[in-house]
Formats: structure tokens, C-alpha cells, sequence
């Protein structure tokens, strides 16, 4: 078992950053790998960012190339996500998950198998 909670959410205008934390317990973290994924009302869950688990791969959903960066420290057990330029368009609530049979990232959201609570972004125009 993988428990996450993750944090950093909030209220920023348009243009603005923030940076979201997920904090992992219960397996050996750099054994596997950590994705950031968002829900927006009415929508599906869709992928943000993934990382391996040693951090040395990562992707990212097209639309976030450039602006968002996913990185993690597996010394604090803990993966991060900056997310900068925001766009009224990012506002969603942000989970992080873990695939733990996997240390190589996939982008496929049911390849994750834990998941926190979510974190709440919400970007004002």
C-alpha cells in the first residue's frame, strides 16, 4: 500500500505559480513511479505530468510542455509539480498517484493503482 496526500493548492490569478507537493508512504518510493493528474468539473481525469522513479524521465500532457514541471525527491518521499503561466483553463482538482508496479511512468491514468485526496487550483482571470 501507497498513501499520498498531496498539498499546495489555492487561489492564484492568471499568470501566476504555484507549486504542488505529494508527500508518499508505505513502500520504498524510488521504487516506483509518481504521476500528476487533474479533473476539471464535468470532465474526465486527465493526465498532467509523470516521473520514473529515479526522476531522470519524465512527460508531460502537450498543453503543459513548457509551463509545468513535474520533479520528485526521494530522500523526502515527496513529488512536486510547478506549475507556471497559469490559465483559467488549469483550474481542476490535482491528484497525484503512484503506480506501484511500475518504475518507468505511463501516461495512462488506470495504470495508477494509488491515489491521494486531491488538491483544489483554481485560476482566476
Amino acid at each position: 500500500q501507497v498513501q499520498l496526500v498531496e498539498s499546495g493548492g489555492g487561489l492564484v490569478q492568471a499568470g501566476g505559480s504555484l507549486r504542488l507537493s505529494c508527500v508518499a508512504s508505505g513502500r520504498t518510493f524510488s521504487n516506483y513511479a509518481m504521476g500528476w493528474f487533474r479533473q476539471a468539473p464535468g470532465k474526465e481525469r486527465e493526465f498532467v505530468a509523470a516521473i520514473s522513479g529515479s526522476g531522470r524521465s519524465t512527460g508531460y500532457a502537450d498543453s503543459m510542455k513548457g509551463r509545468f514541471t513535474i520533479s520528485r525527491d526521494n530522500a523526502k518521499n515527496t513529488v512536486y509539480l510547478q506549475m507556471n503561466s497559469l490559465k483559467p483553463e488549469d483550474t481542476a482538482v490535482y491528484y497525484c498517484a503512484a503506480d506501484g508496479r511500475s518504475y518507468y511512468y505511463t501516461k495512462v491514468v488506470s495504470s495508477y493503482d494509488f491515489w491521494g485526496r486531491g488538491t483544489q487550483v483554481t485560476v482566476s482571470s
